[in-house]
């Protein structure tokens, strides 16, 4: 039995209040979401509404079919886009990461220019129309799909710290550089790729933009661009409340703000306890033999 040690009872208690006061934005975000508009306006946002209501999560999921269909197409996009960007991400990775490739440098300096200078949107619309990419589900994915150069000198500079006998060996061996880089480099930066992979990961979820410039086909709503239309209405409903002077219903213009936050919030939350694990280094330890 362990003697009790009031450093690290302070120490548990310290983290475990600080966990709680993080949780408290959350738990005031739902409890807003289901308070009645008018109590809002009233007494403002409380961890104990006066009056609940659902009308925000009623008006949100009236039409329930798109609301499922959106979030099948958002998790859809987040999973072929995240696993896609973060090989591309890896290979390039590798690639300038072998100091055997000829003109490395250059080609990284290469990837760093379009980080500083961007073309703008007009070269972008018009090489996605040349693509194709227009109401269709890689309009969605493709102008997301290539890798950012941060992401990318992320994993690079972790593959370069792990020793070149890892390459060597496997070249003698009779492996390839595909081999090399996917079944010895990439199991051994797991840590940098699952936290790139959270980079895009969110990206692609959060992403509505691409849906707005290329998609005009309802059914290929993302999640955010629907639930960014559906705040559009209430905000132009509730200006137009103000303008005529009605006031025999209220818009819920604040709960349904947090209605969409608990909403889209959801499968982000679920990910992070998977990829915890793997923010741990040590995995080159014993990797070498001797």
């Amino acid at each position: 039995m362990k003697k009790f040690s009031w450093g690290n009872f302070f120490i548990g208690f310290f983290i475990l209040a600080f966990t709680l006061l993080c949780l408290l934005p959350m738990v005031l975000t739902f409890m807003v979401s289901i308070t009645d508009e008018t109590t809002i306006m009233r007494y403002g946002y409380s961890f104990f509404p006066k009056k609940i209501s659902f009308y925000a999560y009623e008006l949100m999921f009236r039409d329930g079919s798109s609301v499922i269909r959106s979030y099948i197409i958002s998790i859809a996009v987040t999973v072929v886009g995240t696993l896609s960007a973060v090989v591309i991400t890896g290979l390039a990775a590798y690639t300038l990461s072998n100091k055997n490739v000829k003109y490395r440098n250059a080609l990284g300096m290469y990837f760093f220019i379009p980080m500083v200078f961007g073309a703008g949107i007009v070269p972008w619309y018009l090489i996605c129309n040349m693509l194709h990419l227009r109401n269709n589900i890689f309009a969605l994915i493709v102008p997301s799909l290539l890798f950012s150069t941060f992401n990318m000198f992320l994993a690079r500079n972790f593959m370069s710290s792990l020793p070149d006998s890892l390459r060597e060996s496997a070249t003698l061996d009779g492996a390839n550089d595909i081999v090399i880089a996917l079944k010895i480099y990439f199991p051994l930066t797991v840590p940098a790729l699952a936290t790139i992979g959270l980079f895009y990961g969110l990206g692609y979820w959060n992403d509505w933009w691409n849906a707005i410039m290329l998609v005009d086909n309802e059914k290929l709503y993302p999640i955010q661009y629907l639930l960014l239309q559906l705040k559009s209405q209430i905000s132009m409903l509730k200006d137009l409340q103000y303008l005529s002077g009605a006031t025999s219903m209220t818009v819920p213009s604040e709960s349904i703000k947090m209605a969409t936050a608990i909403v889209t919030i959801g499968p982000i939350v679920l990910l992070y306890p998977f990829l915890q694990k793997y923010y741990v280094k040590g995995l080159v330890v014993g990797s070498v033999k001797g």
